[in-house]
This record gives structure tokens, C-alpha cells and sequence, in this order.
């Protein structure tokens, strides 16, 4: 989490992006996969955030579109931040086995983020499917990237603002 929250916070002091990171790992040896840091802005595509940049390098790496394939390394998608309702539809789909997650969504909203609606039993829905999550790692140290990342003037880029709202 301590390599995620580095990632979130180098995106933010490189003006490269929003304040979220992550990364997909192998669960049991926990050799790095792939990365992802929020490219939303510089890449002009809403889908550019942190966990679904993660995920496609992490399948682009593995060859596979399915992360959980039989012969695949179990996987865990670690991220500085609980998924927004678009990552999290990428967690069911992606393969990964696990989720460790920094700060809430309530967090991001904090500061601006709309999160948009996800069902409010999303950790069970997710367990399952064969996913464990793991919630609140460092919370306070991602909420810091998220303080810095307002304090310095960076953009919240919601396509509909206060058209949803966060539900984690």
C-alpha cells in the first residue's frame, strides 16, 4: 500500500494527474505486475482512472484477458483509494482475487470526487464473486495525497457534478 500511496502522491506533485494509484501484484509472492496512476486529464479520457489503468497493463503484461485464468498467478489489485462504481465493475471483470483498499470513497467525495452510486454491500457482492477486500490500509496516509492534491489546486473533473454520490 505504502508503493500505491507513493504512486497516488508522485502523480500529484508531477501534475500528472488525480490523486489515485495502484497496482496489481501476485498474491503469494507479491511480485509487481502492473501499475496505474489516474491519467483522467492528460489523457482526455474519463476511463483513465488509477485502477483501470492497473488492471490493462496488468493484462496487457500477462497476455490474458481474464486475470483469474486457470495456469494465472492468484492476484490482488491494491489502490490507494476504494474503487468508484466504474473500477468497481472493472474488479468483477478484470480476474483479480483480491482488493486492498487505502482511502473510502467517502474520502474522495470529501473533496469533491463524485464516486456515482455502487450497491451499498459492494465488499460482500465482491466476496461473493471470489474477491476479498480489505478495507481502511494507510487510510490516513492516502487521505493526505488527497489534501495535498486539493491544497494544491487540482482539478476534481466530474462530468456531472452532484448527480451522484458516493455510497462506500
Amino acid at each position: 500500500m505504502t508503493f500505491v500511496i507513493r504512486l497516488a502522491l508522485t502523480n500529484v506533485t508531477a501534475k500528472t494527474g488525480g490523486p489515485f494509484g495502484a497496482a496489481v501484484f501476485e498474491t503469494k509472492t507479491g511480485r509487481l505486475i502492473a501499475v496505474g496512476v489516474n491519467v483522467v486529464e492528460p489523457t482526455n479520457c474519463s476511463l483513465a482512472h488509477a485502477e483501470v489503468v492497473a488492471l490493462a497493463n496488468a493484462h496487457r503484461v500477462l497476455k490474458h484477458f481474464d486475470l483469474g485464468a486457470d495456469g494465472m498467478p492468484t492476484l490482488e489489485l491494491v489502490t490507494s483509494c476504494e474503487p468508484c462504481a466504474m473500477c468497481y465493475g472493472a474488479v468483477l471483470w478484470s480476474g483479480v482475487r483480491k482488493l486492498i483498499c487505502g482511502a473510502r470513497g467517502t474520502d474522495a467525495a470529501a473533496i469533491g470526487f463524485d464516486e456515482a452510486p455502487k450497491p451499498k454491500n459492494w465488499v460482500t457482492a465482491l466476496k461473493h464473486r471470489g474477491i476479498s477486500v480489505v478495507r481502511d490500509v494507510y487510510r490516513s496516509e492516502a487521505i493526505a495525497v488527497f489534501q495535498l492534491y486539493q491544497q494544491a489546486g487540482g482539478r476534481v473533473y466530474n462530468a456531472r457534478k452532484g448527480s451522484g454520490t458516493a455510497t462506500s
